[in-house]
């Protein structure tokens, strides 16, 4: 068992640092039923998940398997800053109102994945705020200017005489701090956290806690360009809150060998199951089609329902299998004329202009079923089936 426990643990991760302390976790788990804890960490700094942030929740749930209780720790306090990682700004420090909704949002998504009777909902602004000024001095003491700045985001920003806030400089401390309050056995987040990550280990020691974190770390998920890493910024994310039929066509838009990344780090299969189902599409007893269409409804299920996700299925099919319209289309109305690309804005299937005119430049904008080519058309009055791609569909009347 704890062969098998350590195989699904280790599963799709990209580094493990100290490998012998989750084994003998497990092992005191299988042997005596002693439990531990895993920590992972989100900042609250929007409402919505993407499954790219449902990587780390799937790890958390694999280790609830396997006599886990979950620390999921809402970082109330550290929100107010925001993480640097990756970032070549300051963030925009969000206030109380926006963090109190956006956890509402987190913890109501992640509770899809996570079973809430092994997880502890903890938010950091406890303990971090009671620190006060001395308590963070003392933490800022644990590290130096030189050893902060031997982070690539930190570096790159300092050479390129980008502002760096040193409230920046205290983040890695703070998440770090967590993981000595509370105690915590293991802590896992991306790839791109391991700094973060380590400070735990790291403070745990300075902190004479006599336990250092063990740290798992997961690579970050590509969207669906397979490319660049999921983000909404870059508009190539699947949302957790994304309706079903829309979750449904963008898991299957993904491409097949992209999709052999997200059965690993999306999918409950077993890795077993998941040898067999790739064997059989490289024997061609299955189709990648077929399979992707399995994928999607065991995504769209997870976030829905089973009848939800058959549901989006056979509208795609019907859409998209068949050249059919939606049954149904969402209804707009403007008064009097209306350039095409705000229409299209203005009627929720284009985020910007700019990208409605990149569209019709490409072909992939249609009114009534016809390709339009004309990027300044002046809609007139009239009734219009307006589409982009494969998916969006609108109806306008224009008064």
């Amino acid at each position: 068992m704890i062969e098998e426990a350590l195989l699904e643990i280790k599963r799709g991760t990209a580094e493990i640092i100290d490998n012998e302390r989750i084994e003998k976790l497990l092992k005191a788990y299988f042997e005596d039923g002693k439990t531990y804890t895993v920590k992972a960490g989100f900042d609250p700094t929007a409402p919505d998940l993407h499954l790219g942030h449902t990587v780390l929740l799937q790890k958390l749930a694999t280790f609830q398997k396997y006599g886990a209780r979950i620390q999921f720790l809402i970082g109330s306090f550290t929100a107010t800053i925001g993480d640097p990682t990756g970032k070549n700004a300051t963030r925009k420090v969000l206030t109380q109102e926006d963090i109190v909704k956006n956890i509402e949002s987190y913890t109501t998504q992640a509770f899809k994945i996570l079973d809430k009777e092994k997880t502890d909902i903890v938010y950091n602004h406890e303990w971090l705020d009671a620190l006060g000024s001395a308590g963070m001095l003392q933490l800022a003491s644990n590290l130096t200017v030189a050893r902060m700045l031997e982070r690539d985001d930190f570096s790159k920003r300092y050479t390129s005489q980008t502002p760096i806030a040193v409230s920046e400089f205290m983040y890695p401390l703070l998440q770090g701090y967590d993981s000595v309050h509370l105690k915590s056995d293991i802590e896992i987040g991306g790839t791109d956290q391991k700094f973060n990550l380590l400070m735990g280990r790291q403070l745990q020691k300075s902190y004479e806690v006599k336990k250092q974190q063990a740290v798992l770390m997961m690579p970050i998920l590509e969207g669906l360009d397979g490319i660049q890493k999921m983000s909404k910024s870059l508009g190539n994310y699947i949302g957790v809150s994304d309706e079903p039929n829309d979750m449904f066509g963008k898991v299957l838009s993904i491409s097949d060998a992209l999709m052999w990344r997200y059965f690993e780090l999306l999918s409950t299969k077993s890795l077993d199951e998941i040898s067999d189902i790739k064997n059989g599409v490289q024997n061609g007893s299955l189709h990648p089609k077929k399979v992707k269409e399995e994928l999607a409804l065991e995504i769209t299920a997870r976030f829905h329902s089973l009848e939800e996700a058959q549901n989006a299925k056979a509208e795609f099919d019907k859409v998209h299998a068949k050249s059919q319209i939606p049954t149904d289309i969402e209804e707009f109305s403007c008064d009097g004329e209306i350039w095409i690309a705000k229409a299209l804005v203005d009627c929720n299937i284009e985020p910007s202009t700019s990208q409605a005119r990149r569209d019709i430049k490409q072909g992939g904008v249609k009114i009534n079923q016809e390709k339009v080519s004309d990027e300044k058309l002046e809609l007139t009055t009239g009734e219009y089936l307006l589409q982009v791609g494969k998916r969006k569909f609108a109806k306008l009347k224009v008064n």
